[in-house]
Parts: C-alpha cells; structure tokens; sequence
C-alpha cells in the first residue's frame, strides 16, 4: 500500500510542477508581451517629443534636411521628366516589389512576425528589433498620414506640377497626398532597424538599398516626387534612432553597439551639394 501511496504523491508532485511551470512561462510571456507594448508606446511618444529638447547638432540636422528637400523640390519636375526615359525599362517585378513592401499591411505583417518570433522564443534580441519595428512605423505612419492631409501637394501622375497644393483636409483627397511618402518611409525604417542587427558594412548596404526599392517604385509610378522620397527616407532614420535609444534604457540588449552616434555633413562646392551621413 505504501508504495502505491508514494507513487500517487510523486505523480501529484510532478503534475503539480508542471502545471507552475506552465503558468509560470504564460506568465512570462504575459509580462513580456504587455512590457513590450509599452515600450512600443513610449517610443513613439519619445519620438513626437525629441523636438522640444533638441541642441544644436539636432537642430543642424534637421536644417540639412530641410536645405537639402528646398533643393530637391526646386528639381521635382525636371527628374520626374527626366525619369520618363527609363520608366518602361524598369521590370514590373521591381515595381510590384516596392508597391507591395512598402504598403501598411504587409509591413505589419513582417514587423508583427519579427516581434512574436522574439516574444514565443524568449529571444530579447529579437523582441526588441519587433519592438524597434513596430514603433517606429506606427510613429512614421500615423505622422505622415496627418501631413498629407495638411500639406495636400499633388502628386505626379495628378498631371500638375510639383507646386500645387490643395492643403487641409480631413478627409484624404487622392491625388494630393504625395508627401511625404509611407511607403518610402515604412520600407526605409525596417530596413534600417533590421541593419542595427549586424556589423558588416557590405550587409548594411544590402538591406539599405532593398529598403530603397519601395521609394524608387514610387517615383517610377508617378506616386511621389523625387523630394518626398528623399525626406520621408531621411526622417524614418531619425524616428527609428530616436526610438533605438529610448530602448537603450529598456533592454539589456545593445544589438552591435559601437557607441557611434548618427552624425551628418553638409558640403558645398563649385556647382556640387553633397550630404554625407555616418552611422
């Protein structure tokens, strides 16, 4: 009897073991999820607030980039003419690439998918790259869509020029939502928060220029003007930088830390502008 006994009590033992430890990892994965996604949060309300305690590097950098898109919109018109010679050339599955990459849906799908792998693997490497990505193309997202409807410039297949506006609505008015560019904005964001995951230049550059397709399928399309590619490229760096360092607070995980800061260089020359960017 005795035995029978003892074996009832390690039975009851184990399955009462198991069941703590399979709610303890629900509980875990509780946490990490509800951790997580305040975090997602408070990055993009990090990201919205940065203006008000920017010094003078920041204020440098966001004066390059509004110096920079001045040139480019004074250009618009030419390069999208310019672009006519080759437009035909470019393979339909370049173009459907970037149409289909940069669109909400399939970017939360990817970033959503980056995220979970993270979170159901307890890879905190991994959940903070899902956090990173999510953040910054919800700051990115929400921001642009509220420009387009303020800013309201035509976009190149509209059949007018780079000039017109037809600005303040809260309804969006098709054809007069080219900037900035979501598409150019989400596809350039993960591909530059993807990048942090590795030391290599050459791999770096690799993912930059995939992030680059979306942008360029834009303007091969008549979608955007040359300069709303352009900005909308240069702002999701500072939206996923400004996020990434929130995070440093957050997470134990540094990705490939180099301690370098994203720094810009303006250059003037004899009928030359050049804009030079280490990070």
């Amino acid at each position: 009897m005795k035995p029978i006994i003892f074996g009832l009590l390690l039975f009851l033992g184990i399955q009462l073991h198991a069941q703590e430890q399979i709610h303890s990892n629900k509980k875990n994965t509780w946490n990490n999820f509800t951790y997580d996604m305040g975090n997602v949060f408070g990055g993009i309300g990090h990201a919205y607030s940065r203006p008000f305690h920017w010094q003078g590097n920041d204020w440098a950098n966001f004066g390059y980039l509004t110096a920079g898109t001045a040139v480019l919109f004074m250009v618009d018109d030419e390069i999208d003419d310019w672009a006519n010679g080759f437009r035909n050339d470019v393979p339909d599955f370049l173009v459907d690439y970037g149409n289909e990459y940069g669109s909400p849906e399939n970017n939360y799908m990817i970033t959503g998918g980056v995220y979970l792998a993270g979170l159901f693997t307890k890879n905190e490497k991994l959940r903070r790259t899902g956090v990173l990505l999510i953040a910054s193309a919800t700051a990115g997202g929400f921001l642009q869509q509220v420009s387009k409807r303020i800013i309201g410039r035509a976009r190149p297949k509209s059949g007018d020029s780079s000039d017109v506006y037809d600005p303040f609505h809260l309804d969006r008015v098709h054809n007069y939502d080219s900037f900035p560019s979501g598409h150019a904005m989400l596809a350039f964001s993960n591909a530059y928060a993807i990048a942090k995951q590795f030391k290599n230049p050459w791999v770096k550059a690799g993912i930059y220029t995939v992030g680059l397709i979306p942008g360029f399928a834009r303007i091969t399309d008549r979608f955007h003007w040359v300069s709303d590619i352009a900005f909308s490229t240069v702002l999701s760096i500072f939206i996923v930088e400004s996020i990434d360092r929130y995070l440093d607070s957050k997470y134990n995980e540094k990705y490939n830390d180099t301690g370098k800061k994203l720094s810009w260089n303006l250059n003037f020359g004899p009928g030359t502008m050049g804009v030079a960017v280490r990070f």
